[in-house]
Order: structure tokens, then sequence, then C-alpha cells
């Protein structure tokens, strides 16, 4: 199709949502569907065909909502043409008569009600999300009538590859994976390669315990993804994408694979993509949980067909990547971003955040903290403000201890960093990274040395085996920590956990053994005398400390 088709689609689109006078939007998100949203969908889609409601009410599955903890979550416009929104929570089937009920006189359901007047949802900036809760994921003509494409229009027709790059480089854009490369330098670096075809990968084997970002991305808006894909197809001149998604994210394949069906149908992939010449076909390829599988070097091997593992750079992908091709990898979120940008302009993206660290961030927000859910803030937000003002503070008065960030490759940031604005810089003073996003609230009953050993353990489960250090290096360090928490360590031992620290960061061969070590060290940095107090100290006769001494 034409850009004229395609906009001809999204107000044909336009009209066909406005002739409704009331509008119930339902969260289809893995949150509110493993909570049964599903169910209040249909009762919602039932009472509307028993009162004889389908010219005047539209009942639509969207994507996340962000408060995942309070699913099902449904929200209500009641007349279209209104600004007001009304959103409910824990709704059940049962709730459906009285919502429909609710629509003509406009009286909001008390008990239902979510309060939206709160920084949960006031402090945030919705940039990757801004489709979120509103678009249809299973529909391609829903995502094009909320102005869906018009970025892919934009760069085919008015732009040269070239310019969507600078677009790109102006916008400050850095990988949301976890090193915060610059993006736009990744693309020019790959559109410079020399190969007779070019490859783009979008890296959606999301592995970090607690994250759910991307996750939450492809399952809520789909086209948004490969609408990203498209433009920097365009833009580095690949003619096939890979998403290389896991496997454990089944309502995310599902949609994926039927957006990617109808954006064949309707010329947004495929061949003759907006009536120009440009080719580009997506393909998804299910990982099987590897951990290292986020490596770059080892998801193509896995794509290729081989055993998940590492390989030495350089050469690195965007000169010698997938099949020996320059190949260009970033994950669901840095791509979900380049719609924005294109449509928007650089200028307008890099507006938003720090003067190093542009534009927003999504974070899926867990542990011990009020409002559990997805949040996307301005980089530089202080990380009192997510924890304390959107995420809610700490459940049933609790104190503070620490923030996990980056998951097995971060670190634990103390209370006394709470005034620190959250980017890449920052968290790596403070002896973390940013990560793709996970930020796990701890509160004072945590104990870090518990908290150390089980990263170590999920980092000694899941190494590849390739190199010494990591294989090695994991399992001893897992040892020592396995000693300390119960309570059989003595100096030496932590002297040489410290030391393997060391080494295993340093000697490594890929990402995962080099960032293992991080959850040790920023616990035995902040959080040093809880290790010190498990040891058996010399003259002890071996014995273990008593409890209260343990407790001290």
């Amino acid at each position: 199709m034409n850009p004229e088709e395609l906009r001809k689609i999204a107000i044909t689109q336009k009209e066909s949502n406005a002739q409704y006078k009331h509008q119930i939007c339902v969260c289809t998100a893995a949150g509110c569907v493993s909570s049964g949203a599903d169910k209040v969908k249909d009762a919602l889609n039932a009472g509307v065909k028993k009162l004889g409601l389908e010219s005047t009410v539209q009942v639509k599955g969207v994507g996340c909502m962000g408060p995942c903890s309070a699913g099902p979550l449904v929200r209500v416009k009641v007349r279209v043409e209104s600004e007001g929104e009304i959103l409910y929570k824990e709704v059940t089937p049962e709730n459906a008569t009285e919502i429909l009920a609710s629509l003509d006189t406009g009286k909001k359901i008390d008990k239902l009600e979510y309060n939206t007047d709160v920084p949960f949802f006031t402090r945030q900036k919705k940039v990757v999300l801004e489709n979120a809760g509103y678009v249809d994921p299973d529909s391609f003509v829903d995502y094009i009538g909320h102005d869906g494409y018009e970025a892919m229009i934009k760069a085919y027709t008015e732009m040269a590859p070239q310019d969507v790059i600078e677009e790109v480089i102006k916008s400050g854009l850095r990988g949301r994976g976890g090193g915060g490369y610059p993006t736009g330098l990744k693309w020019s670096t790959v559109a410079k390669a020399r190969g007779t075809r070019k490859f783009v990968i979008c890296n959606a084997d999301e592995g970090d315990p607690g994250a759910f970002m991307d996750r939450a991305v492809a399952e809520s808006d789909p086209y948004r993804l490969l609408e990203g894909m498209a433009i920097a197809a365009y833009a580095i001149g690949a003619d096939t994408g890979y998403i290389y998604l896991r496997a454990e994210y089944p309502l995310a394949v599902k949609r994926l694979r039927a957006a990617i069906r109808q954006a064949e149908r309707h010329q947004t992939l495929g061949n003759g993509i907006c009536g120009t010449t440009f080719n580009f076909r997506v393909e998804i390829r299910l990982g099987a949980g590897a951990f290292v599988c986020g490596e770059e070097t080892a998801l193509i091997a896995s794509i290729e067909g081989n055993r998940g593992q590492p390989r030495p750079r350089p050469p690195y992908p965007a000169a010698s990547g997938l099949w020996g091709f320059p190949t260009l990898i970033n994950n669901v979120e840095t791509l979900a971003n380049i719609p924005y940008i294109v449509r928007e302009g650089g200028d307008a993206y890099g507006s938003i955040g720090t003067e190093k660290s542009k534009g927003t961030k999504v974070f899926a927000l867990a542990g011990k903290v009020e409002n559990t859910g997805l949040i996307e803030v301005p980089m530089g937000t202080l990380l009192k403000e997510i924890i304390f003002d959107i995420g809610g503070g700490i459940p049933d008065g609790g104190k503070f201890k620490a923030v996990q960030t980056g998951g097995p490759s971060g670190g634990c940031i103390p209370d006394q960093f709470l005034d620190m604005p959250v980017d890449y810089e920052s968290l790596a003073k403070a002896g973390s990274i940013m990560g793709s996003g996970g930020m796990i609230v701890m509160d004072d009953t945590s104990s870090m040395v518990d908290i150390a050993k089980f990263f170590m353990e999920f980092c000694m489960t899941e190494s590849c085996g390739k190199c010494v250090p990591c294989r090695v290096g994991t399992v001893q360090m897992h040892n020592l920590l396995e000693k300390i928490a119960n309570n059989e360590a003595t100096e030496d031992d932590l002297a040489l956990l410290q030391e393997l620290c060391d080494m295993v960061k340093n000697t490594s061969l890929c990402g995962l053994g080099q960032t293992a070590p991080n959850p040790v060290v920023s616990t035995l940095r902040y959080f040093r005398d809880e290790y010190e107090s498990r040891l058996v100290r010399k003259g002890d006769n071996g014995s273990k400390p008593q409890p209260e001494e343990v407790k001290a």
C-alpha cells in the first residue's frame, strides 16, 4: 500500500472510533490476563450485546496500563469526545453489569476506582509506552488509527537513509539493553560496513530476574516494534530482520506473529513497502531461555542454529555478524523509541532527560514497593522519586534498604544514594548499571548476603561454560557465599571471595562473566558488616557465631 492508502485507513479508523458514545478498554497484557482480564472482557462484550449497545459502546483489549499489581484494569471513557477517563482496578466479570450501567449516569464506581491523580501516573513521561493501554495490540488498523506508521512513511518518502541516522544521532538515544552504547553511532557503523546484504536483529531475550519491560512492549504494542525495525532497516540498508524472543513469552510470540502477518498484508513489511522499491522481511526466532543469549554474539550463534555461546570481539557484529554479514542489534525498547524520534524529530527527543542520558527509560518496578508495575520516566529522575513518589514507598511502613538495578549484572544501591539522578553515569559511579531496566526494591528485612548468593547462583547456572573464569569462578564464588550464609566462612574466605570477583570480572570472555561479580562487589562495598557478622573469627575454635551476634 502507498502512503495515501495507509493514511486513508487511518482516517477511516479514527472516524470509526469517534462514532462510539462510550469506550471501554480492558488491559490484556500478561499481568492482567493472568488475573482474569479475558473473562472480564468477555463479560463486558456479552453485556453490550445483551443490552443492544453495539453501536454506542466500544469494548476492546489494549496493552499494559502500568500498575500490574492492581489488575485486571479497565479504563472507561464516558462519552468519547470528552477528556475524562476513569480507571478501575481489580475488576471481575461480575462488575461488568455495574460498569455498563454507569455509562449513561456518568457516576464513578467508588469501590473500583483507581485514583490516577497520583505520582504513579502524573510523574511519568510516555514515549515508548505512549500507545500502551490505548491501542489494541491485535489490530493493525487500530495502531495506524493512533498515528502508527506515520514515522515510517515519513522516513521512506521524505528522508534519505543518512537523514534518518542523523536524526537518531541528534536524539542522543543510547542502547537500552544494558551498556548504553550510542544508537546513532551503531547505526552509522553498520550503514558504512561493506557487505552484499545486512541484517537487523531485535534482541528480545530479556532474562533479568524481575524484568518485564521488553515483554510488555512486545505484548502491548507489537506494530511499534515492527515499525522501528523497518525504519532501522531502511537506514542501514538491510533486507531481513529477526526478532529473537524468549519462548517463555507466549503472548508476545502470538501477537508478534499476528502483527507480522497483518503488516505484510498491508505492505508495511515485505516487498515494496509503502509503495517504494524497498523490501524488508521479519522473522521470529524463539530462544530456549538461556540468559547468555542476551549477549550479541551468543544470540547470533543461536539464530544461526549453533549453540548459544559468545565469541571474542572484534570483529563486532556491526562488521561481521549474522552469517558473517554486517548486523545491527538493538533491544525492544531501543527500537520502540525510533518512531517517536523520526516523527517528532531528534531535537524533541533530546530535550528529554539529561545532557549525557537523553530521553526516557522504562523500568519494571518490583519487590518491596507499594506500586509494582511498568513505568516510564525521563532520564535523570531522582531515585527517591521513583521509589517513594511513583512507587509509593515501602509497604506497611517498612524501611528502605537498597534497590537492585541491572539484574544479575547490576548492583545494590543503598539509601545514601536516594537523591541520585537515575542515568547511565550516576548508576555507574554508584557501582551499578542501568541494564535493561529491572528495578527491585528491598526493605530492611532483606539479607544482602542472601541477595548476592541468589544472583550468583543465577549466573553460575546460566554460564555457558565456554571460558574457565566464568565456568569455574562463578561456582567457587557461590560456594564461598554459601559458606558465609551458613556462618561457616573465615576472614580468609572473604578475602578469597574479593579476589575471585576481580579475577572473574577481568578475565571472562563475555558480559555475563564480566558483570557476574557486581552484586557481590556492591553488597561488600555498602553492606560489608553483614558479611563480617557471619564470619567465624580466629579463636572461636570453629564455633559459629551465636544468633544474637549474627543479628548484631
